[in-house]
């Protein structure tokens, strides 16, 4: 008598990780979003001192 067992289908190795991550803001990108919005509003002031 032969005896056979069902193993399970195999699993993508990536998944586990993938469902770690969590969503969220990107820190990395905050510093330079920060100098540009800093170096736009210092120009729009020397503009509006000039003219």
């Amino acid at each position: 008598m032969k005896l056979t067992i069902k193993t399970l289908k195999p699993r993508n190795p990536l998944v586990p990780a993938a469902k770690l991550r969590q969503a969220g803001a990107h820190g990395a990108h905050q510093a330079s979003r920060r100098a540009r919005r800093e170096g736009k509003q210092e120009l729009r002031r020397l503009l509006t001192e000039r003219g």
